[in-house]
């Protein structure tokens, strides 16, 4: 079974977003980290396939999240929620190591598809 880390300040969006994801047949792990230096050891711990994270975030943006898990675990896919409409922003996040930045509100129809095509990315890319 495919596992999702996701990282959110927010309890109610981890919830949000765990039952949207278990719903698709994911493993959901949550967590809010206290800092960004948690990150690497919280991967090597938990072992996700996938990462989905917030990006407005007190302490530890998405930006920091996709650099860290980047930089910990290249091949780690790591998605990125955000309410905000800026292409710089996204350009950057993908820059840092972010696979997709997806747009709030999303429907669980729309996030499961969104993870299904970046693990299919992703697996891809691996193969290639």
């Amino acid at each position: 079974m495919t596992k999702v880390l996701i990282i959110d300040d927010s309890q109610m969006m981890r919830l949000y977003l765990r039952r949207c994801l278990e719903k698709g047949g994911y493993e959901v792990e949550d967590w809010m980290p206290l800092s960004a230096m948690e990150i690497p050891d919280r991967l090597r711990d938990t072992a996700p396939d996938l990462v989905l994270t917030d990006y407005a975030m007190t302490g530890c943006n998405g930006a920091t999240v996709a650099r860290m898990a980047h930089k910990a675990a290249p091949d780690l896919p790591v998605v990125v929620l955000t309410a905000f409409t800026d292409e710089d922003m996204e350009a950057n996040l993908l820059r840092l190591g972010a696979r997709a930045v997806l747009h709030k509100p999303i429907t669980p129809e729309q996030l499961n598809q969104a993870i299904q095509e970046v693990l299919e990315r992703s697996a891809e890319e691996v193969g290639a």
